[in-house]
């Protein structure tokens, strides 16, 4: 697999984390009417906290927060600091998707790769053991993978016996168990580079698809899956965490 990117990387304390903060949360807009969606309360705390508690338990120094609908209030509230992590923060003026968000921050990146993380969803994973993983796999790209009993709000990913993945299945097929997609990955910087800067660009629909057989694996994990996507999720989400 020629195109795969090796590197020596030895520990999440050298590495950047990037946390994807800009979605709208329109879906929740009924009950989080007032801030960005990764500012939405779970037990008194941001979720977004929750998710950097995580990063800072796993060794990570240094985080790139990528915000955009009322980011202000993110930057207003963590400031250049949480526990022992650093924090930088990339701002989109215009919504650029999961995709062109991290193609913005990309000068602020240090490591390679990237360890990246949806600021709205919380896997009960050992981020250390998936950096170790990807590493040993010699990736591009690897996808944290959980396992839900209703894949249809989530869409499914097939893998290998290898962990490769092989396919994607698309979002509001039947009611079925398998393996989704848990929103943390480790991305090398070449497939970040073929991100088109200066539009909106979908890590889940342009960019992923594109790296099937060309270094993208999943790592099937057995932690506790939360969102906030949905007021319904959200409910969840405050009496599981």
């Amino acid at each position: 697999m020629a195109d795969r990117k090796i590197t020596s990387m030895d520990s999440l304390a050298d590495a950047t984390a990037a946390i994807l903060a800009g979605g709208l949360g329109t879906r929740l807009r009924s009950v989080v009417t007032d801030r960005p969606k990764v500012m939405a309360e779970i037990r008194g705390r941001p979720f977004l906290a929750h998710v950097l508690d995580q990063l800072s338990g796993a060794g990570v120094r240094e985080v790139v927060l990528c915000t955009g609908y009322l980011g202000e209030q993110v930057q207003s509230m963590f400031t250049d600091s949480y526990n022992n992590l650093r924090l930088l923060y990339s701002q989109e003026s215009l919504p650029l998707g999961t995709a062109g968000a991290l193609r913005l921050a990309l000068p602020l990146f240090k490591s390679d790769p990237v360890l990246v993380m949806n600021g709205d969803s919380f896997l009960e994973t050992d981020l250390r053991a998936f950096w170790a993983w990807h590493h040993a796999h010699r990736a591009n790209v690897s996808l944290a993978l959980v396992k839900m009993h209703d894949t249809r709000r989530y869409g499914r990913v097939h893998v290998d016996d290898e962990g490769a993945v092989v396919s994607f299945d698309e979002k509001r097929g039947k009611s079925t168990s398998g393996w989704i997609n848990a929103g943390i990955y480790v991305i090398a910087r070449p497939v970040l580079l073929t991100i088109p800067p200066n539009r909106a660009v979908s890590l889940e629909e342009e960019i992923f698809p594109v790296w099937i057989g060309r270094g993208l694996y999943g790592h099937c994990s057995k932690g506790r899956f939360l969102d906030i996507g949905t007021p319904e999720s959200y409910s969840m989400a405050e009496k599981s965490l």
